[in-house]
């Protein structure tokens, strides 16, 4: 072998190591191309120019309130948290909201992520750690208490805000001031602890509330209480509380973690769409409905 065949051989391999050092280095970034050495045809070598990551959308999910859009919902005389039904405003927006938590279906969770829907959550303590007796409508479930507070913090995540329906789903106004706040007040502390975040909003279970409801709510730092105006039933149908049965500008929908949760989800949100209504940011909506 001559001298200058051996410098040869050693340059191609030193050539052949640095394209496969190269190569490795650009799949790692999830951008190598058969037959491209890791990058494009035409593209820089990505030792010079690093590839990132598409950005991700910002800001809250869900559609905003315009300037001057909101009717304002006024506080109560007795200086205590209103109970709203809807949102007044005449642009075609709804509102998605789901109680308790028994039911926790991962494919919910990401459809509520890579789509960026907006949801609100307020959960029970009992469900959501699967405590005592499972509500009759949610036993079956594939993920009854699957993921616990992880699940809910997934959520959060999200963009889920996470708020209270107390701690063991009582009617409410049989329990006396004392038993109500240690209900609310109670889902609060545990729901800040697990999520990092005290909740604003309660939403009484059955929608029973009375003054001392108030009271105690506003005791825990509650703004307002939630009712709904339509509920969402198994296969995605919505019962409507209006004779014309059809939705309406700022309503608010209530479901819950249920069986076929994912299921059902994509089939409401495919018909709320089909009917040419947008759906909107709920803690943006208040905020100006309260301002």
């Amino acid at each position: 072998m001559t001298s200058g065949t051996s410098w040869a051989i050693r340059t191609a391999a030193v050539f052949t190591a640095l394209a496969a050092s190269a190569g490795c280095a650009a799949g790692t970034g999830g951008d190598a191309r058969p037959g491209t050495g890791g990058r494009a045809a035409g593209e820089p070598s990505a030792r010079t120019t690093p590839t990132t990551a598409p950005a991700r959308p910002q800001g809250p999910p869900g559609v905003l309130p315009r300037p001057g859009e909101v009717g304002r919902i006024p506080r109560p005389a007795d200086g205590l948290p209103p109970v709203i039904s809807s949102i007044p405003t005449t642009r075609k927006v709804v509102f998605l909201t789901i109680d308790d938590g028994w039911e926790q279906d991962p494919g919910f969770l990401a459809r509520v992520r890579d789509r960026r829907i907006p949801i609100t959550a307020f959960v029970t303590r009992d469900a959501v750690e699967a405590r005592g007796t499972t509500d009759p409508t949610a036993q079956g479930g594939r993920f009854l208490g699957a993921g616990k507070w992880g699940y809910m913090r997934d959520l959060r995540d999200a963009g889920a805000p996470i708020e209270n329906h107390t701690l063991t789903h009582p009617n409410l106004p049989t329990l006396g001031y004392a038993g109500q706040r240690a209900e609310i007040c109670g889902a609060s502390t545990v729901i800040r602890r697990q999520t990092g975040r005290r909740p604003t909003l309660l939403r009484p279970p059955f929608g029973n509330q009375n003054s001392l409801t108030r009271k105690a709510a506003k005791s825990c730092g509650v703004d307002a209480l939630l009712l709904w105006t339509a509920t969402v039933q198994p296969g995605g149908k919505i019962a409507y509380q209006v004779p014309d049965k059809k939705l309406r500008p700022g309503d608010v929908l209530l479901m819950h973690f249920r069986p076929n949760l994912s299921r059902d989800f994509r089939i409401l949100v495919d018909k709320i769409e089909r009917r040419g209504f947008e759906l909107g940011n709920l803690d943006a909506y208040l905020k100006a409905a309260l301002r």
